[in-house]
């Protein structure tokens, strides 16, 4: 099974007009054009994508089912709308020990899409600082299934605020 990889670019515009520049500018910004190009098709992208967060949640919760994890996950309940950052960065450091804990490569491969796509969209919001939030060690620990609802309604948050 192949997992997208929607926080990569797709090459085939950018590439399409590099070789239209190229073939039009033989000068030496010509080049430079064509270079940065080519370099910018393979840059991750920096918008939000909490729709592909979502999804890779989705898909995860159907994955465990099948699986008998049993661990206890520092979970956020009620986050703050002001605390939002802060909790799905705690959900993403906890998002690795279900990957741990499963040991299926699909399960590992989901969520590393998820974490990528998660960071490249909160790195998008610049270093927000926010004050008095629970640190992730004060948080409630609870069972997989009630983590996973939790993180779906924190990706839901920032799905409905971008």
């Amino acid at each position: 099974m192949r997992i997208s990889k929607p926080y990569l670019r797709s090459t085939s515009i950018q590439c399409y007009l590099c070789l239209l520049l190229h073939s039009h500018f033989l000068t030496e910004a010509g080049i430079h054009v064509f270079i940065l190009g080519c370099f910018s098709a393979s840059l991750p992208k920096t918008e939000a994508n909490w729709s592909d967060v979502i999804s890779d949640l989705k898909k995860i919760e159907s994955l465990i089912q099948s699986k008998h994890i049993d661990a206890t996950l520092y979970t956020e309940s009620d986050a703050h709308p002001n605390c939002k950052v802060t909790a799905m960065q705690c959900f993403l450091l906890e998002l690795r020990v279900i990957s741990y804990e499963s040991r299926n490569k699909t399960i590992d491969e989901t969520v590393e899409n998820l974490i990528i796509i998660a960071n490249s969209s909160l790195s998008s919001n610049g270093d927000i600082k926010e004050s008095g939030c629970k640190e992730c060690e004060e948080l409630e620990e609870k069972n997989i299934k009630d983590f996973l609802k939790s993180f779906l309604h924190i990706a839901q948050m920032f799905k409905n605020t971008s």
